[in-house]
């Protein structure tokens, strides 16, 4: 029986009364494993307070270089780098998984498990990328019309004129519509759909537009005169168009050539209109 009772193992919170271990002593919890944990725990047993002190500084001490090298032991590759390349693929492959499901449903009506399902992983993977699925949408609307910006902003340099700037703003969206038809799809959709939280993502993003879009306009000598407001109007009549373009190119004008010209001609008669009513706009209005 005394035999018996000597190799037994007291419950955890006994050991650490009966050997005076600290909390600091403990912290060793956070680098180790279960297993290293358990056999510190029986040799702290027959160690004193002052070995196992000792011990415990050599343990942080080796973690935290190991910490601040950021690689794994016996490996060259950084290991926050390796973390978050993987972290990207997985937060990636979960959004082409969801535009995939989208070509034949809105997102509102999507399953969160349907979309893990598509990309392959476990659903409780999914919470270590985005909160829900609104979160999700959010992110592709980030990617659909995010990446325009700098793209349209290239075209209205200060010396263009406004014909060029017409023409080549419609040609960078019907390539870039043409580049990316699932997302716009999914913005296509969703701009009045189901989800609060994408829908106001869109139209923070066509705001951006907007706003971006005022700033070049208050430079123009067409813009004397015009107060904010007014020139707010009218860079909101400009976007406008292009979305109806984007929404047209969606619809038939992307598998038809011919139909693809119609559309991106009508698209210039329409900002062209614009352009000549802003041209035309009383100086003397109330």
């Amino acid at each position: 029986m005394a035999i018996i009772k000597a190799i037994m193992m007291p419950p955890l919170p006994e050991l650490r009364s009966k050997t005076m271990v600290s909390d600091r002593d403990f912290r060793f919890r956070n680098t180790c494993s279960l297993k290293s944990s358990v056999r510190y725990l029986k040799r702290a047993n027959s160690r004193s307070p002052s070995e196992l002190g000792h011990s415990m500084a050599e343990i942080e001490t080796s973690s935290t270089e190991t910490a601040a090298a950021g690689t794994v032991i016996g490996a060259s590759v950084p290991l926050t780098g390796v973390r978050s390349a993987k972290k990207l693929a997985t937060r990636q492959t979960l959004l082409d998984a969801a535009l995939r499901l989208m070509e034949q449903q809105s997102l509102s009506s999507l399953g969160l498990r349907e979309v893990t399902r598509e990309a392959g992983i476990a659903p409780a993977a999914f919470y270590r990328h985005f909160a829900d699925l609104g979160e999700l949408g959010v992110a592709l609307v980030e990617e659909s019309l995010g990446s325009m910006h700098e793209l349209i902003r290239d075209i209205r340099t200060p010396d263009a004129e406004t014909e060029d700037v017409m023409r080549r703003t419609v040609d960078v969206v019907v390539a870039h519509v043409r580049a990316n038809v699932p997302h716009f799809r999914f913005v296509a959709r969703e701009r009045h759909g189901g989800v609060a939280a994408v829908r106001a993502a869109i139209a923070a993003q066509l705001d951006t537009f907007i706003d971006e879009l005022v700033e070049d306009l208050k430079l123009q000598p067409e813009s004397e005169g015009w107060d904010s407001q007014e020139l707010r109007v009218l860079a909101r009549l400009y976007v406008n168009v292009i979305m109806l373009t984007v929404a047209d190119l969606l619809d038939s004008g992307l598998e038809n050539p011919l139909e693809e010209a119609r559309i991106v001609a009508e698209a210039l008669t329409q900002l062209r209109l614009v352009t000549v009513g802003r041209l035309h706009w009383p100086t003397d209005r109330p």
